[in-house]
């Protein structure tokens, strides 16, 4: 089901999968939106119920003026409270990543454990990427061919506007957000009380095993690493040993 609220005079939009189990927040990506969580949600019921944003300038919520990370983290903790839920487990990939950690080292007691997929604490955002993706082709056939091997990681955000097909975010906007995403972020990393998983893509270029492992030894028991056969987008090109990994770690957590 989707939903919206408002923050700030922004209207945000988040699919709520439903179901009967506990919930779990997930946050996206750049280049990406919240039905991107809809094989995990399907993976992780009936004992999990996903709630995933469409963070701002993403998917179906309002862009934005501002993309700075104080941004992020005020659309989250909005986010929670509009929901009416008490602590929950909260996951991230990527951007949504260091969202999710950064929501959890300034919001601790409403995150009960923290799930990271392929992200870094320390971030020099390449947004080189973004500027090179096709623009409006006439067809979501066209766009798909033009795309060539991206395109499986993107067709969540494929929309048809007047002038042919393209995707639910801005390309200048999300140039910004990864220009604010660049930075150290040790502090809130150390800072984090609640157990954390780290899923790192064994092809990652995004997150380095050695950074991985320096993040595992910064929390001093707290947290764990796992390595899947995958590249960045860990959800997509592994689902069911993501699913599987994230379903291991949430069972460990007491039940309320």
């Amino acid at each position: 089901m989707r939903d919206f609220f408002t923050v700030d005079q922004k209207q945000l939009s988040f699919l709520d999968f439903g179901g009967p189990g506990r919930p779990l927040l997930a946050f996206h990506g750049h280049t990406s939106e919240a039905s991107t969580f809809a094989p995990l949600a399907e993976a992780l019921a009936p004992q999990w119920r996903v709630i995933a944003l469409d963070q701002r300038g993403h998917g179906e919520s309002d862009r934005a003026q501002s993309y700075q990370r104080a941004d992020y983290v005020a659309d989250i903790a909005a986010f929670h409270r509009h929901l009416g839920l008490g602590p929950v487990p909260v996951l991230g990939h990527s951007m949504g990543g260091v969202n999710a950690f950064q929501y959890a080292a300034r919001h601790a007691g409403q995150v009960t454990s923290l799930i990271i997929e392929d992200i870094g604490a320390v971030m020099d955002a390449d947004w080189s990427m973004v500027t090179w993706l096709p623009l409006q082709q006439p067809s979501r056939e066209a766009l798909t061919a033009a795309l060539g091997e991206l395109a499986p990681y993107l067709e969540c955000t494929f929309r048809e506007f007047d002038d042919g097909w393209s995707y639910s975010f801005d390309i200048d906007d999300t140039v910004r957000s990864h220009k604010a995403l660049s930075g150290t972020y040790w502090n809130d990393w150390e800072s984090i009380p609640c157990p954390t998983l780290l899923i790192r893509g064994a092809d990652s270029v995004v997150l380095a095993r050695d950074h991985a492992r320096e993040m595992i030894a910064r929390r001093d028991g707290q947290a764990q690493l796992v390595e899947l056969p995958a590249g960045h987008v860990v959800h997509a090109d592994a689902p069911e040993e993501f699913a599987a990994t994230v379903r291991t770690f949430l069972a460990q957590l007491p039940t309320p």
